[in-house]
């Protein structure tokens, strides 16, 4: 049982260059051609935790604090906490480590249950205006900051990470597993005059490296 690999729900038509097996996931590293993006990323193989407590101010998931509000985010050493509400917070692992999910049941594993991508780049925000009315810009809000509502139509949670300068910038989202081949079709069809293209574990370490200074 412990062979068998976990399948990532997402499919891009390029087949990667360069690939490893990690915590039974088959990464895409690389891809041949990725050029200077915009870029779209799987990272469903990245390890999500739901965080649900009546006492949630208490937790430290990661040794990271929990926002006190909700829609706030704090990305601290590659772990990204999203405030959901009064008792919900979702705990995305974004460093290559695989961490143990803790022993308390206030905290279940959501990683296989959900899509998980990242777009970032040039024009990320002129593509996600196409996909959803939501703001990723806000110039009110001061990124990391989460938003739950329609992307492409599909109930999602959104994190706009970098609101980025001259239009680049990124953000990540998450939706139910069931959405994957539909979700992924209309962002390539939505990104296709901005000429997106899938990069790899690799492209987007460089790039949250850069974020984290």
């Amino acid at each position: 049982m412990a062979d068998i690999l976990r399948q990532s729900p997402v499919e891009f038509k390029a087949a990667p260059a360069r690939t490893e097996v990690r915590n039974r996931w088959n990464v895409a590293l690389e891809y041949g051609e990725e050029g200077k993006g915009p870029y779209i990323v799987d990272l469903c193989h990245k390890t999500r935790w739901d965080l649900q407590s009546s006492t949630l101010d208490d937790y430290a998931p990661a040794d990271v604090t929990v926002p006190e509000k909700a829609n706030r985010c704090v990305l601290q050493d590659g772990v990204l906490l999203n405030r959901m509400g009064r008792n919900q917070t979702a705990v995305w692992h974004l460093a290559e480590s695989t961490p143990d999910l803790p022993d308390d049941a206030a905290y279940t594993d959501v990683s296989e249950a959900t899509v998980f991508l990242a777009l970032f780049g040039p024009a990320v925000f002129s593509i996600a205006e196409k996909l959803s009315s939501l703001d990723f810009r806000d110039p009110d809000k001061t990124a990391p900051f989460l938003y739950q509502g329609p992307f492409s139509h599909v109930p999602c949670q959104i994190v706009t990470l970098n609101q980025g300068e001259n239009g680049e910038g990124g953000i990540l989202l998450t939706c139910s597993r069931g959405y994957a081949h539909c979700m992924v079709h209309a962002i390539l069809d939505a990104g296709a005059e901005f000429g997106l293209r899938p990069a790899g574990e690799n492209r987007f370490q460089a790039w949250l490296k850069e974020l984290q200074g």
